[in-house]
């Protein structure tokens, strides 16, 4: 075993010797079997006689060390499931992990290990299967410093049942700790939005970028623990409430200010073809005053938010 970087020292997994749990089962069976036929030979032969020879009390402290030594032998069984398996120790030694699916037979006094077996529910086994970890939303400050609520869902397993169970205290916990210092981390890289159409990354406007970057930072705090991250996103993700009204207010003034430029824009471009038109038609001649009245007039009819109101002139246009 060698120390990490960490100063743990790391220990390799390794599989456990097991037998198959069908063939002592029936060698179990037949110990029995044997010692309960030996006790009652025994215990016929010394009711048929007064003194109980030495020979007939070997049978019957056999009998009884052999049934003994078959319960013994049963705490070696163990059942696995698929995805499934048992951290083994032996007198405090790491003995093996045992992680093939089906019914086998181990050394009767190693003692299955699982830190975790409370919180996880699933008593000394350790589940290899995909988990989901969803923890509570968190307050942090994003990269211009705006408290913003968070929280994310990582999908998990574990790939080395040898780190997972000695090089940490609880791979539950521990899991759930490094994704909130890894959120953390993460959001203060980044704003919560931009206001511009640029190539600047967002938490909002970036799902998978921000995911791919969350997923190796957490993979990278539970790397010593055995765990393989398979996916993390953002499951959560909006402004704290005490400035939730005032970024609301000013996402919707950048929303009309956004607006307003592509109606003049617009308004713009049919004001020159409309001058165009009217020049390249020949249908009437403008001198510069009227043109800028005109211009003028346009502008506020296209640009205005309600319905303009005709003013009907009956009279010379000078």
């Amino acid at each position: 075993m060698e120390k990490n970087e960490n100063g743990v020292r790391a220990i390799d997994e390794k599989s456990a010797r097991e037998k198959s749990g069908w063939a002592m089962l029936a060698l179990v069976v037949a110990i029995f079997v044997l010692a309960i036929a030996c006790l009652v030979v025994g215990i016929i032969a010394s009711s048929e006689t007064s003194e109980l020879p030495e020979e007939i009390s070997a049978l019957i402290f056999a009998a009884i060390f052999a049934m003994i030594v078959a319960m013994v032998l049963i705490a070696g069984f163990k059942l696995l499931q698929p995805n499934e398996a048992y951290v083994l120790t032996l007198f405090g030694k790491y003995y093996g992990t045992l992680k093939r699916d089906g019914f086998f037979w181990v050394n009767p006094f190693c003692v299955a290990v699982n830190p975790a077996r409370f919180s996880a529910g699933a008593g000394r086994k350790l589940s290899l299967k995909a988990m989901t970890l969803n923890n509570d939303k968190q307050k942090v400050n994003d990269e211009e410093g705006n408290p913003i609520e968070i929280s994310v869902v990582v999908i998990w397993r574990i790939v080395n049942t040898a780190r997972a169970v000695f090089n940490v205290e609880n791979y539950m916990a521990y899991i759930s700790t490094q994704c909130d210092a890894a959120i953390r981390q993460v959001a203060r890289q980044y704003p919560y939005d931009v206001s511009n159409n640029g190539d600047e990354k967002s938490l909002r406007g970036s799902a998978q970028e921000i995911a791919d970057v969350l997923r190796g930072e957490i993979q990278t705090r539970v790397e010593m623990a055995g765990i393989d991250i398979l996916e993390a996103r953002i499951s959560h993700l909006a402004y704290s409430p005490e400035i939730a009204a005032a970024m609301l207010q000013r996402q919707q003034a950048s929303a009309i200010i956004a607006a307003r430029q592509k109606i003049v824009e617009g308004a713009v471009s049919m004001v020159q073809m409309a001058l165009a038109k009217l020049s390249d038609e020949n249908i009437v001649e403008l001198d510069d005053e009227r043109k800028a009245q005109m211009v003028s007039n346009l502008l506020v009819v296209l640009c205005g938010n309600k319905d303009a109101q005709p003013v009907v002139n009956s009279g010379s246009v000078y």
